[in-house]
């Protein structure tokens, strides 16, 4: 089976799950961003195929939104608040560090395993409990920087054991 095929038959089963109308557009985006940790062309493809929406709408779905990607990131994808009332809040300068100096990439980067992507965005939400971070969907709050090491080290031991289990 080739790539477009699979993908042709992923999509279908997750129209089978969301509809096969323009509003299950977002849903299986999600879904797809969610499971490969980005969107592919073929999938998008296949999505633009199953739900007869334009090709051009669905990248431009895919490419408008900052939680999906159509470029490989990793399997973690660690988005840190780069508000000011975040960099106001305790640690967030040492915490940042820590992120750049364990993973050893910068923003914008993935580290070399493909484990970690490192990137800002404009708020969490948690701005009461800055600085803060969300890796894939988990929040993490109140930063400082022996809680960053603790949380990037539980991230690396998931992605050790979901590589033995593969």
């Amino acid at each position: 089976m080739d790539a477009l095929q699979q993908w042709r038959t992923e999509v279908e089963q997750l129209v089978r799950v969301h509809g096969r109308s323009r509003t299950a557009l977002m849903p299986i985006l999600q879904d797809i961003n969610r499971t490969h940790s980005f969107i592919p062309e073929g999938a998008m493809l296949a999505v633009s195929a199953a739900l007869s929406v334009p090709r051009a709408e669905v990248y431009g779905v895919a490419s408008f939104y900052s939680y999906f990607s159509v470029k490989p990131r990793g399997t973690y994808v660690i988005r840190v608040c780069r508000t000011i009332s975040c960099a106001k809040q305790g640690d967030y300068h040492p915490a940042i560090a820590a992120l750049f100096n364990e993973l050893g990439i910068g923003f914008g980067q993935t580290t070399a395993d493909g484990v970690f992507t490192l990137e800002q965005t404009n708020c969490c939400g948690m701005c009461d409990q800055g600085p803060s971070m969300v890796v894939n969907e988990d929040v993490h709050v109140s930063l400082t920087e022996p809680k960053v090491r603790e949380i990037l080290a539980d991230y690396r031991s998931r992605a050790c054991a979901q590589r033995q289990t593969h």
